[in-house]
């Protein structure tokens, strides 16, 4: 049995879903983003004391099958941006498409009609993030921070950085406690 779960991003997030799931006497056999396998079949009652054990945590199951799409993209394009090596080799529209399956316009309108933004308006909001966070670490150039997330130039980083941020790169550096968002919240 397959279950969806809505907000699960990161590996925090994975071991508090597989704790939870162990609590209530399920074993899942696969936790990913978004997307836990449990080889034995649940009851009714597991299945709302699941719901009822992951809220607390921002999390829960989902059942329409347009969200868990829509959710399942947005992993996609969260892979993409923390596993730069994947951007690397095929266009986000192909890699999303062939994950799912699905023809790259069909997602793309149902994804803007879960969400409300495109695709491409989640992609770079979450490139965005990912640059805020490195460029909070101080360890790596502009120059290296453009490579690792695939920018055409360093100049087309900093011109979307600005218009995401409304401040250049550098001026984001030097702020002390720099505002950044969830990658659920995006």
């Amino acid at each position: 049995m397959i279950l969806h779960i809505k907000n699960m991003i990161g590996t925090c997030s994975q071991k508090v879903v597989q704790a939870e799931l162990k609590k209530i006497g399920l074993n899942p056999t696969s936790v990913a983003l978004g997307t836990v396998v449990i080889a034995e079949d649940m009851t009714e009652a597991q299945r709302a004391d699941i719901g009822d054990a992951l809220k607390p945590f921002g999390l829960e199951l989902m059942e329409d099958r347009k969200v868990i799409l829509a959710e399942q993209i947005k992993n996609l394009v969260i892979e993409l941006v923390y596993a730069p090596e994947h951007s690397q080799k095929v266009h986000f529209t192909d890699y999303i498409a062939g994950k799912l399956h699905y023809h790259y316009h069909y997602l793309s309108n149902l994804f803007t009609e879960i969400t409300g933004i495109t695709i491409e308006q989640y992609l770079i909001a979450t490139r965005i993030e990912r640059v805020k966070e490195l460029l909070s670490y101080k360890e790596f150039t502009l120059k290296e921070i453009s490579f690792r997330l695939n920018y055409s130039s360093v100049s087309h980083l900093s011109n979307q950085f600005k218009k995401i941020t409304g401040m250049a790169p550098s001026a984001f550096k030097k702020l002390a406690e720099p505002p950044r968002h969830a990658l659920d919240e995006l």
